[in-house]
């Protein structure tokens, strides 16, 4: 019997997985398809007993983090149609989580906004990413951490000005 090809949707990600002359991209890109993974993350949340699906988790962290956003701009965070935010809204809106309220700027448009208890909902999540980064360095020592977060720091600090020329130029060099 042939064996089962297992579901790159959940199986552990490689860099090798990735022919990027880069290792440092490599490791990146590996990195992020499996934290961003709503198949691992929907996982890890039932495991931990959470109650709530991985893009509710998502829309409370966005809303905590920017403030109240419109429903397409949600839409364009989480990656996904206007009707599947709908959705997401109408079962925090449930929860008694989340809120619509009418955007200042605009009375024709409708801001989704955290609630006090989203709020404190929203907060936790934060709690369980926390609990995710302190399990990953569980081992490092203190002098390894301070030197990577440094390192990181660095590092998103420059690919958000790569990203704002790039989105000027695209990937054509820099004139001289």
């Amino acid at each position: 019997m042939a064996k089962r090809a297992e579901s790159p949707a959940v199986r552990a990600r490689q860099a090798s997985d990735f022919p990027y002359r880069s290792e440092l991209l490599a490791n990146l890109s590996a990195l992020i398809l499996l934290w961003d993974s709503p198949a691992v993350q929907g996982q890890i949340l039932a495991k931990t007993g959470e109650s709530i699906d991985q893009q509710s988790h998502a829309t409370l962290r966005h809303l905590l983090a920017w403030g109240p956003m419109r429903p397409s701009a949600l839409s364009e965070v989480l990656a996904t149609g206007a009707s599947h935010v709908s959705k997401i809204v109408r079962r925090l809106e449930a929860d008694g989580w989340v809120e619509r309220t009418t955007d200042p700027s605009d009375g024709r448009a409708t801001l989704i906004a955290l609630t006090e208890s989203g709020e404190a909902a929203a907060r936790g999540v934060y709690e369980l990413g926390d609990r995710m980064i302190t399990e990953v360095l569980d081992g490092w020592s203190e002098a390894d951490i301070e030197q990577y977060t440094a390192l990181t720091s660095r590092f998103v600090k420059d690919a958000i000005a790569s990203a704002d020329r790039m989105l000027e130029r695209g990937l054509l060099p820099a004139s001289e």
